[in-house]
Order: C-alpha cells, then structure tokens, then sequence
C-alpha cells in the first residue's frame, strides 16, 4: 500500500479539477499494476532452479520387479516435490551391478548438468563376497571422478551379513563410513535400515523391498537428500 500512496502523491489531483476523480481513479489502478508487477519479479525471484540428482546404484535402486513408478527414485523425487523442493532424480539403477560395475558405467550414467548423485552400490559385492579391498577401490575411484566434477556425493552404507565371518564384515562394513569421512560425503549409513529384516517389507526373496518398503527407505533418507540439496544451493551462485 505504501507503493500506491507513493504514486498517487506525485499527482496533483486537484490541478485537474472536474476530471480530479477520474485521474484519481486512473493513478490508483495503474499503480495497483505497478505494485503487481513488482511483488511478481520478488516471486519470480525467488524461485530456485530445479537441482538435478542421479541415483547411481544396483537393483535396490532400479526397482527390481516393481512398476516403473514405485522405484526409489521416481518414489524420492515425489516426497521432495511434496516439500515443494524444485528437484528431478533419475533413476540410473542397474540390477546385478557391483561397485566395479557401477564404475565402469559412470561417465555415461551421470550426465553433464548433474548436481548429486546418490551412491548406492556394494549389495552385490557383498552377496558375491568379493574381495572388500575391491570394492573400496571401485567405490573410492567414482567418488574422485564425481568430485573432480564439482557434483555433491550422499553415500549409502551397506552391512554385510554376519555369516560371511568377522573379517569379512569388518572389513566391508567400515568402507562406507571411511570413505564418507575422508572425502567430507553425506553419508546414509544402511540402505535398508528398517526393512532388511521385515518380511511384509520385502518381496519373496527377502532381499528387494515391496513399494511399501521402498516408501520406507524414502521416509528415512530424505533428511540426509535435503541435506544433499542444500549443499548443493549453498555452492551456487546467486
């Protein structure tokens, strides 16, 4: 209101005489457009650009036997629009995939433009008990290429389970948190936390989550995604 009273202070209405009411008229309507126009370009803005992230990983990230819809991409993407976030995450899941896999993959996988990705790989390492050394190489090698390219890093942890032997575990569960501490990354501690043990979480073979578990792998990583998110807006920019 301030905008108007401004404008219509710089009229002399009455230097119009007869026609003072409708100059009076006319000024309170166009400055009620310029006072539009002006809290539309704060909005516009205001807006922020869409931050694209890639979800790199294996068949816990490509929606094994799930539609399309329900993958934990296309699942993430919804619950951060929700938020009213200006995000898009594409799903470069490939069921089967190791870490040296994923590597192998990466420069095609993860586009120019992209943002941050979300590293989950290591599943299938671990089910194929590969050498751990192996995969911390692998995981380390698409961590260096991912930062020489300026894009943010959220790492999600895998545990391997506790009949593979204590050094075999050991040696494979500390990867994660490692390599998260030495280069500064996000870090999800457990893909599954929550559903790896839950059967009405999980499809027959008790390893690949329903949509009802992929929601709840959402549901707990989305704080650490927003923190990705913010990361990214924070090095952008204004």
């Amino acid at each position: 209101m301030r905008l108007r009273a401004s404008f219509l202070s710089l009229v002399s209405i009455r230097s119009y005489g007869k026609r003072a009411p409708a100059v009076q008229r006319h000024s309170a309507a166009l400055a009620l457009g310029i006072f539009a126009l002006v809290w539309m370009g704060g909005m516009a803005g205001a807006g922020e650009r869409t931050i694209k992230i890639v979800a790199v990983g294996d068949s816990l990230s490509a929606g094994y036997q799930l539609p399309a819809q329900d993958a934990f991409p296309i699942q993430l993407e919804k619950a951060l629009k929700e938020k009213g976030l200006a995000v898009e995450v594409a799903n470069a899941g490939v069921s089967g995939d190791t870490s040296t896999g994923g590597l192998a993959r990466l420069d095609w996988s993860v586009p120019d433009g992209t943002d941050a990705v979300i590293l989950e790989l290591g599943a299938n390492d671990m089910l194929r008990a590969i050498d751990p050394k192996v995969t911390r190489e692998a995981l380390t090698e698409i961590v260096r290429r991912l930062k020489a390219r300026n894009i943010e890093v959220l790492l999600c942890g895998m545990l391997a389970p506790r009949n593979l032997g204590t050094d075999y575990t050991k040696a494979f569960d500390s990867i994660y948190p490692d390599l998260a501490s030495q280069n500064g990354l996000l870090l999800y501690p457990f893909f599954l936390d929550g559903i790896a043990t839950d059967a009405k979480l999980n499809q027959r073979d008790g390893m690949h989550p329903t949509t009802a578990g992929v929601a709840k792998i959402v549901q707990g990583i989305l704080p650490k995604v927003e923190e990705l998110m913010a990361r990214v807006r924070a090095k952008t920019p204004s």
